[in-house]
């Protein structure tokens, strides 16, 4: 079983609001899986709600009702090899197992669900390493650009907390590397994708205006490549967890 990624990106892309409810009952997993677990609910017709593994509820004072069926997503898993020289390596690699129920597949002690943590701006940009610089550029139709490590938002940019997701998502797809050798469009989709997904997924303003920038760069109804739309739930996720 393997991750349809075009497919899981255009469902964030074409349906509004999808992303945020998926966030808001799903944000301790990677952006990707949790895009999995809201898909599959959907189609399992469960409501939306905490998941964990059966032991995972268990410890919580829950146990899993019999007969259900466990939600998959992927998982991190590691094996150790010996090298050339004899030595132990350990090698990590992610697979989708079956081992994740919703509160709603669950029965027992009452969940008090956690609150979740707030993000910033600001401490997203110092773990990632990115450095904001005064905006310098004289065309004023250019809202923000990025060179190297730094980002640059005008003053006047309509959404400038979206367009700086936008340009961070530059530096963190290696668009701003020399040797990138993808075309303007497909980097400027990437980009774009990635700042719709984390301002979808904090209600940031911008979200909606995404849409019709990706349709621009990359065509009404036409999805990302399948290495791109994986790198695009990355750079989003990376985004999420550095700001937390």
């Amino acid at each position: 079983m393997q991750t349809n990624w075009p497919k899981l990106l255009s469902e964030a892309v074409n349906t509004p609001g999808i992303i945020s409810s998926a966030y808001h009952s799903f944000w301790n997993y990677s952006l990707n899986n949790q895009m999995l677990a809201s898909m599959e609910c959907r189609m399992r017709g469960l409501p939306l709600g905490p998941i964990a593994t059966f032991n995972g509820w268990k410890a919580k004072g829950r146990y899993v009702k019999k007969g259900e069926r466990a939600i998959t997503l992927w998982m991190p898993l590691s094996y150790t090899k010996k090298d050339k020289d004899g030595n132990d390596v350990t090698h990590s690699y992610f697979a989708l197992k079956p081992h994740w129920f919703t509160i709603s597949q669950t029965d027992g002690a009452p969940y008090a669900e956690p609150d979740i943590p707030g993000w910033a701006l600001d401490k997203a940009l110092t773990v990632l390493g990115i450095e904001r610089v005064p905006y310098d550029m004289i065309d004023g139709n250019t809202q923000a650009f990025a060179l190297a490590n730094q980002i640059a938002i005008s003053p006047v940019a309509a959404h400038p907390e979206k367009s700086c997701l936008h340009e961070i998502a530059h530096v963190l797809l290696g668009h701003t590397d020399p040797a990138c050798v993808l075309d303007k469009n497909l980097k400027e989709a990437e980009a774009e994708a990635t700042a719709m997904l984390v301002a979808d997924a904090l209600g940031i303003p911008g979200a909606d205006e995404s849409r019709g920038y990706l349709q621009s760069w990359w065509g009404i109804g036409n999805e990302l490549p399948a290495e791109a739309a994986q790198r695009v739930f990355a750079a989003a996720d990376k985004i999420l967890k550095a700001g937390r």
